[in-house]
């Protein structure tokens, strides 16, 4: 008895549409609009961040040849490592929406939750590199020439870099998806570093201080760090399993006990990946009903959850006899850890 979200729902391997108790004998295992919708925008943020990150890098690099500013070494390498998670980003979207295969049978939706770790390594190791570049700098300072062409090309890319995080967060609020979403804090990052890049040429250009450059080049590898930081933890909740947040499964236990039959539910167990919610509970119901009934009462319960939860769900429902005395998840998730 699984449920899959969207404008129908899927349950022991039938379609039915929301609200309907599920009848034998429908089947169907086409895609619905809503999920080519939001795969069609996945992809399509992924091959715009693509885009962006190339011509951006290209630039800075240019930029930095000309100035020899290690805040625009910052900024063209951040842009590179903008470029790299785009690609991971690309194929990472492209592997999570694979449907469930004999080797995958929960589907491929941590692809996005791995994409988005990858990142945050690329990130992290991007930043300790560049810090260690504007230390140096600080204590041998270098001038810096040709700062009108910095000028231009970071304020080229903080207006390429706005513009494409406005989209990504119109994509995510659609799709809820976590590799577009680890894009984007990349790119919400690259709007700080090249805003600090622009404030350290303006600066360096009307005071003639040498070391202001590495100075904001220092910051922003402490910024591209904590960025990298907030990346991965947000992946590990997925890679992990987290459960969803307490408030969340205290609605999924009320729309099962609100279904007429059910009489108690317990061991409810919850995880997400990519776009895509698990569902799994024990639905205990009168113990002398038929097998037929109670499985009528757990695809009821499937489709109640699936309504009140956003996105593609997938959600089973085990049946048990009321009372039955056995050894429940809950109970030991509650012991300590055995040493």
């Amino acid at each position: 008895m699984t449920a899959y979200a969207g404008p129908h729902i899927v349950a022991a391997g039938r379609l039915y549409k929301p609200g309907v108790v599920p009848k034998w004998g429908r089947r169907s295992g086409a895609m619905s609009k809503q999920d080519h919708s939001g795969a069609s925008l996945r992809r399509f943020a992924s091959q715009a961040s693509l885009a962006v990150a190339i011509v951006l890098v290209a630039i800075k690099l240019l930029a930095w040849l000309a100035t020899g500013s290690v805040a625009l070494l910052t900024s063209a390498v951040d842009a590179l490592v903008d470029t790299s998670a785009s690609l991971v980003t690309f194929f990472g979207v492209r592997y999570a929406e694979r449907p469930p295969d004999r080797d995958h049978r929960f589907g491929h939706g941590k692809g996005e939750a791995v994409a988005g770790f990858t990142q945050a390594t690329f990130l992290a190791g991007a930043a300790l590199v560049l810090a260690i570049q504007s230390v140096q700098r600080l204590v041998f300072p270098e001038r810096l020439h040709d700062l009108g062409i910095g000028l231009w090309v970071i304020a080229f890319s903080l207006a390429a870099a706005t513009g494409l995080v406005a989209m990504q967060s119109w994509v995510i609020r659609r799709t809820g998806s976590t590799a577009i979403a680890a894009d984007r804090a990349h790119y919400l990052t690259d709007v700080a570093v090249n805003a600090a890049v622009l404030l350290a040429l303006v600066v360096t250009r009307l005071t003639g201080w040498t070391r202001v450059d590495p100075a904001f080049a220092l910051v922003i590898s402490g910024g591209m760090l904590w960025s990298a930081r907030g990346i991965a933890n947000e992946a590990l909740l997925q890679l992990l399993d987290r459960e969803l947040p307490g408030e969340e499964r205290q609605r999924i236990r009320q729309a099962v006990l609100a279904c007429k039959g059910a009489r108690s539910i317990h061991d409810l167990r919850t995880r997400f990946a990519g776009d895509r919610t698990f569902v799994e509970y024990h639905l205990e119901v009168d113990g002398d009903l038929s097998v037929e009934r109670g499985h009528e009462i757990g695809d009821i319960t499937e489709a109640a959850v699936v309504a009140i939860l956003a996105g593609t769900v997938e959600v089973t429902a085990h049946l048990e006899p009321l009372g039955i005395d056995d050894e429940r998840l809950d109970t030991r998730v509650g012991r300590p850890a055995s040493p």
